[in-house]
């Protein structure tokens, strides 16, 4: 098909990130020192910069404007040309330097993270992603490690605790890139929802949020925004659901004394530093996506379905065994510290109060005896209002426990006991209550 020229050309479509019908992948990149943005496009190594470009079928793709507040202040972070990265290897290496020399995380740690800035660089290779998330309290060194980690991921996009819901969504689906949230914290709010949401469905390809729009003829037309995507997390505690909870990888923070050759505040050269590295790695992307997959030859039957989906994306680019086993070694033990510190989730609390209301139970026991010995266990702590209501959800929906109105109230039967062996395992908790596996049915 005969290309037009740009004087036939129709409205250039302002773009980001596109993946053409013959592979060609176009990328959006900007010099800061030039202020202007530009395409790459191409195959493999051989990659192109353009001001406008034409494709085949006659559509003609623009960049997004340097002057567009996002890209100018630097809330996404973008390349600003591809440059050869040599081995893939050597990339890592040149990454775990450079985050070894602003932050100090655990090996294992260190590790995965710097394969995850990989991923966030050819994710859409796969369907199913893992996030990363640095948790400590006030001091911890978190907001540093999101820095310095997030500086080098696919279009990071900065956002707080502190913005609010829609500017995420819009900035998510247009751009495409990493989220890098801190203080992802929220009590008694909406926006906590709305976060989950998009935590909730962003892993996983194919299940964009519809969010309520309008037309200007005032007519019903729901949005679907994309939330698929990599996502950089610092928090200070965990998140109450327990499947979301198992779809990070977490480094606990704080655990160690400052290294005294770690600087206190991030020098200018870092930004430089990490700008070179996303060059390196757009050289990567470019060269690599088209040749990834998930490899299910490296799904270990010894872990959970959830903790393969999310590990065999991370592993299917790592080439070495070495880096593989330093992985798995991770996050191994970060799946059992899950399972034996969900004691700061509100459902872990209250399979402990269940088997200890159930364990002597002759007779039904009310949903709000069961929500009062919860308040006094863990009110304070808890995300949100511990009602009735609210506990009788978290048993039927979270822990399977069958919930029975009985002349006007809800309860809980003895019976359900023979469930609690199963709900202790799973929340990792030592079985000091005598209740055995199949209990025998009591009226």
């Amino acid at each position: 098909m005969k290309r037009l020229s740009f004087q036939d050309a129709p409205l250039a479509i302002p773009t980001v990130s596109r993946r053409l019908t013959d592979g060609t992948l176009v990328e959006l990149v900007y010099d800061k020192k030039e202020k202007h943005t530009k395409l790459a496009v191409g195959k493999g190594i051989g990659v192109t910069l353009y001001d406008k470009y034409a494709c085949a079928d006659g559509t003609f793709l623009a960049p997004y404007s340097a002057t567009n507040n996002l890209i100018k202040h630097e809330v996404v972070l973008l390349a600003a040309h591809p440059e050869p990265f040599g081995s893939v290897a050597g990339l890592v290496a040149k990454i775990e330097t450079y985050i070894d020399r602003y932050v100090d995380l655990g090996d294992g740690f260190r590790t995965l993270a710097s394969y995850y800035i990989l991923l966030t660089w050819v994710y859409d290779a796969f369907n199913e992603l893992p996030y990363l998330r640095l948790r400590g309290d006030y001091g911890s060194g978190k907001t540093r490690a999101l820095l310095v980690i997030g500086s080098l991921c696919h279009k990071a996009f900065f956002a707080s605790g502190a913005s609010t819901i829609s500017p995420i969504f819009h900035t998510l689906d247009t751009f495409r890139g990493t989220l890098i949230f801190d203080e992802a914290d929220f009590r008694f709010s909406d926006e906590k929802a709305e976060l989950v949401k998009i935590f909730n469905n962003g892993n996983v390809k194919g299940f964009p949020v519809l969010r309520t729009a309008v037309t200007q003829k005032k007519e019903f037309e729901p949005r679907a925004f994309s939330v698929f995507g990599p996502k950089v997390v610092a928090m200070r505690r965990a998140f109450e659901d327990q499947a979301l909870e198992s779809r990070f990888f977490t480094e606990e923070m704080g655990k160690r004394s400052l290294r005294p050759d770690i600087p206190i505040s991030l020098p200018d050269c870092q930004k430089d530093e990490a700008l070179a590295l996303r060059n390196e790695l757009l050289a990567y992307r470019f060269a690599m996506l088209p040749t990834l997959s998930a490899r299910a030859a490296l799904v270990d039957p010894s872990l959970s379905p959830r903790l393969n989906q999310i590990l065999v994306p991370l592993l299917s680019i790592v080439e070495k065994n070495e880096g593989r086993q330093a992985i798995r070694e991770f996050v191994e033990r970060s799946d059992a510290s899950l399972r034996t510190t969900g004691g700061t989730t509100t459902e872990r609390a209250l399979v402990e109060v269940l088997t200890n209301l159930l364990v002597s139970a002759t007779s039904p026991v009310s949903v709000g005896t069961i929500a009062a010995s919860l308040i006094d266990r863990i009110g304070e702590e808890s995300d949100r209002a511990l009602s009735s209501r609210h506990v009788g959800y978290l048993l039927r929906t979270r822990l399977g426990i069958a919930v029975v109105r009985r002349h006007g109230t809800y309860v809980v039967f003895p019976s359900e006991q023979e469930k609690i062996p199963d709900l202790l395992v799973r929340f990792g908790i030592e079985n000091k209550s005598g209740i055995e596996d199949n209990c025998p049915e009591q009226a």
